[in-house]
């Protein structure tokens, strides 16, 4: 009898949402405007965003350029963009917005893109102005980093050091031997290094030793007991 009411209150369930009236549900990330200065420029252009691969053979391009560098994203052909531009142009603190919508928000595909799109235009605002980084701290005894022509040298404990190539577009210092600190107007690149910096000596919970990115912390283990 039991069974037979939970199954019943599940197919009332099911089929009240079958019936539902409710409009699919907008990205609020997505529905809010990217605000930026006159010192960057947005430009959505007509090309695709690549002429070999064709993944984005039905892609525009955006590209992004300010004080910092330039970035390039691919845009959906169901997206759109819309700019407004400031009244007075020739104020100093003078604000653009551009607007990310889609075509058709019953679309599953499309609601997901329409946040994702949002965050990615806004990265590269963020990343031409001010950049993104992250730091790594080297916990351990003897773990310690340098820069040797042009490349990261990470000693770790291993018979050889660990050499390290630096991505085009990055930036690499190491203020004290224990940190190195990543720079660049790309957010992925910036996080894909640190992760493959970290790849080498992972932190470990029980002696707490290792690479650790930015604040990141581990809960200590206690070791086996005999």
């Amino acid at each position: 009898m039991f069974s037979t009411s939970r199954q019943l209150r599940q197919l009332q369930t099911r089929l009240a949402r079958g019936f539902s009236s409710t409009g699919p549900a907008h990205s609020h990330i997505g529905l809010a405007p990217i605000r930026y200065t006159k010192e960057v420029k947005i430009e959505h252009l007509p090309e695709a965003y690549s002429k070999t691969d064709s993944r984005f053979f039905d892609k525009t391009t955006l590209r992004v350029t300010g004080p910092m560098g330039e970035r390039t994203m691919a845009i959906e052909p169901f997206v759109t963009l819309d700019f407004v531009e400031p009244k007075d142009k020739t104020l100093a603190e003078a604000e653009y917005q551009v607007s990310v919508s889609i075509a058709d928000s019953n679309q599953k595909k499309q609601r997901q893109m329409w946040g994702t799109t949002r965050a990615l235009i806004n990265n590269c605002v963020v990343g031409v102005t001010e950049g993104f980084s992250a730091t790594l701290r080297f916990v351990g005894v003897g773990y310690r980093a340098g820069l040797e022509g042009g490349k990261l040298v990470l000693r770790l404990g291993y018979s050889d050091p660990v050499v390290m190539d630096i991505p085009e577009g990055l930036a690499v210092t190491v203020p004290i031997p224990t940190r190195v600190l990543i720079k660049g107007i790309d957010l992925q690149q910036v996080k894909l290094f640190a992760a493959k910096i970290r790849e080498w000596k992972k932190p470990e919970p029980y002696n707490q030793k290792g690479i650790f990115i930015n604040n990141e912390t581990i809960r200590k283990k206690d070791g086996k007991k005999k």
